[in-house]
């Protein structure tokens, strides 16, 4: 009986230990959350060359924690599901497409708004741990990178065609080394994320939940 209590505590302080952890990783994530079409990795001014545009193109999407998170939890729904790869190739193409779209001056409506939606809506996802069919999903990511590339496409308005392709090509081959590397990771890892006893999945869908609410507020205060 004695060993039974013992085993219990144990069980227990681990999972408050383990819930202590993600409490601590969530705020210091919403500390850093900030508004998605605020970020640019040379403080405003627009790239002048390809090293330029280069640099830009990986920065931007991780300086900004609500893209990078979206970015990680996307990784995350993509290796729970056979064919998950196109999840990610479905939302890096249309980021691309949502770029062109804001260097051609065609306005989305509250990109900032729609971005905040797209957190809480994949963090919900990770909390749920809801399957849904691939088809839904991979438009789910596509619609969410026609948002999250309009945003990206702020910090290049304005550059010369090289910077602007070398910009494309940063972005796009960070957010598919993030995304994929997550994937990746999730998959070697499957069984410690899904333990019932520890949940990881679940406590990051909380974080994610997190800054994305506070990415909304201050898309709407703001």
């Amino acid at each position: 009986m004695f060993k039974s209590f013992q085993r219990f505590c144990q069980d227990f302080s681990l999972q408050n230990n383990n819930r202590l952890f993600f409490l601590g990783i969530s705020l210091l994530l919403l500390l850093m959350a900030q508004p998605a079409t605020a970020h640019h990795a040379f403080g405003g001014q627009i790239p002048k060359n390809f090293f330029e545009g280069f640099l830009s193109g990986l920065a931007h999407p991780i300086i900004g924690i609500d893209h990078f998170a979206f970015i990680l939890s996307m990784g995350l729904i993509a290796a729970s599901i056979l064919g998950g790869i196109w999840i990610i190739v479905g939302f890096l193409g249309a980021a691309m497409l949502g770029t062109a779209i804001h260097l051609m001056s065609f306005n989305l409506p509250v990109p900032e708004v729609a971005i905040a939606l797209s957190v809480i809506t994949i963090g919900i996802l990770l909390v749920l741990k809801k399957q849904l069919p691939l088809a839904l999903l991979i438009t789910l990511a596509s619609v969410a990178g026609l948002f999250h590339g309009y945003a990206y496409g702020e910090s290049i308005i304005g550059a010369g065609m090289m910077p602007l392709i070398s910009y494309l090509a940063g972005f796009t081959l960070i957010q598919l080394g993030i995304a994929g590397a997550t994937m990746k990771l999730a998959q070697s890892f499957q069984q410690t994320l899904e333990n019932s006893k520890y949940s990881l999945i679940k406590y990051s869908g909380f974080a994610v939940v997190a800054i994305g609410v506070i990415a909304l507020s201050s898309a709407i205060t703001g």
